[in-house]
C-alpha cells in the first residue's frame, strides 16, 4: 500500500537514477522499467521513502536504474529480505523485482510463506522463461521442449504455473501483465502498490538475446485481457484462469485474483501491542519455555 505521497508531482525521469540502464537492446525489462518509473510518478512516490529490493539476475539489476534506495540482494534472497526490512520499517513502501529463476527456482522456498503472511509487499516478476544472465539455462517456466544450453534436445521438466502458486499460497493480489504493453503494465503496478497486502505481479518480459521462441509477436499474439465480468475475489475462478494459460490456450491478462485480511505488520503491531499490556515483572518465561518443551500438553 502505498504510504509516503510527495506533495509535488514528479516527472517519471525524476525516478531514474544517473546509472544508464545495460540490459541487451529490445530487452522485454526497459518497458517495465519505464512503466515503474511512471507508476511512481502518477502516484507521486516519495522515492525518500521507497525501496526497491532485487536478487541476481538480468532483470534484478533494475534498481541501479532507478532513483528509490534500492538493495541488491543474493541470488534467491529479496523476498526475505524485503520482508525483514518491511517488519523492521512498516512505514516505507517497498516493491522487489525478480526474475523468474531467481523467484521460482532457488528463491521458490520464500515465495509461498511470504504470500501466506501477506506482507504489505509488491512483487514484480519479469519472466522470460529463461535464465538469461547465466547463458540460457531453462527456468521454472520455461516451456517442454525448449532448447536450453544444458538442454539441447529441449526441456523436459512442465512449467510452473507461478500464478495458481500465488492464488493457491495466499497472496491477496494476483496479476499478470506483458512488457510489450507498457501502459497495461503500469496500470497493474499501480494496482498492486495501492492495495494492501502482498501483490504479486507476473510480467511476461521477452528476452531477445536468447529465447528465439517467446518472442515479442509471439506474447502478442497470446495474451488476452481477463473478461470483464471474472469475479476477482473468487479464487477457484482465478485457479482456472491460471491454469487456462497452462494448457495452451490464451494467456490472461490483468487481476486474477484480489482479497482483504490482516497484513502480517497489523498481526505484529497486535501482538506487540497485546505484549506491552502485560508487566515486565508478571511475564512468567520459565512457563512459557515449559509449555513448548517437547511432550509438553
Amino acid at each position: 500500500m502505498i504510504q509516503n505521497i510527495l506533495e509535488e508531482k514528479l516527472k517519471p525521469k525524476a525516478y531514474s537514477s544517473d546509472i544508464p540502464s545495460r540490459w541487451c537492446p529490445g530487452c522485454g525489462d526497459f518497458g517495465v522499467t519505464n512503466a515503474l518509473a511512471r507508476a511512481f510518478s502518477t502516484n507521486q512516490l516519495d522515492q525518500e521513502r521507497t525501496v526497491i529490493v532485487s536478487g541476481i539476475g538480468c532483470s534484478s539489476r533494475l534498481p541501479l536504474w532507478m532513483g528509490p534506495y534500492g538493495f541488491h540482494t543474493l541470488h534467491g534472497r529479496a523476498l526475505p529480505v524485503a520482508a525483514g526490512m518491511k517488519i523492521a520499517h512498516p512505514e516505507l513502501d517497498i516493491l522487489v523485482t525478480m526474475g523468474d529463476g531467481d523467484c521460482f527456482s532457488i528463491g521458490g522456498n520464500h515465495y509461498p510463506p511470504v504470500m501466506r503472511r501477506n506482507m504489505d509487499l509488491t512483487a514484480i516478476v519479469m519472466d522470460n522463461h529463461t535464465y538469461g544472465l547465466t547463458k540460457n539455462q531453462c527456468s521454472p517456466t520455461s516451456q517442454v521442449g525448449y532448447p536450453g544450453t544444458l538442454s539441447p534436445v529441449g526441456n523436459v521438466d512442465e512449467p510452473m504455473n507461478v500464478l495458481g502458486l500465488a492464488v493457491a499460497n495466499g497472496a491477496t493480489f494476483v496479476a499478470q501483465s506483458f512488457s510489450g504493453k507498457p501502459k497495461h503494465v503500469m496500470q497493474m503496478i499501480e494496482a498492486g502498490m495501492k492495495h494492501r497486502g502482498f501483490s504479486f505481479i507476473n510480467v511476461l518480459s521477452p528476452c531477445v538475446t536468447f529465447n528465439k521462441l517467446e518472442t515479442f509477436e509471439y506474447w502478442k499474439g497470446r495474451m488476452e485481457e481477463v473478461p470483464e465480468d471474472h469475479d476477482t475475489s473468487d479464487k477457484i475462478a482465478a485457479w482456472k484462469l491460471s491454469e487456462q494459460g497452462m494448457q495452451g490456450d490464451a494467456l490472461p491478462m490483468g487481476i486474477l485474483y484480489q482479497a482483504t485480511r490482516p497484513t502480517y505488520e497489523d498481526q505484529v503491531a497486535m501482538v506487540k501491542e497485546k505484549m506491552g499490556s502485560v508487566p515486565a515483572d508478571q511475564v512468567d518465561m520459565e512457563a512459557i519455555f515449559d509449555s513448548i518443551k517437547p511432550g509438553a500438553k
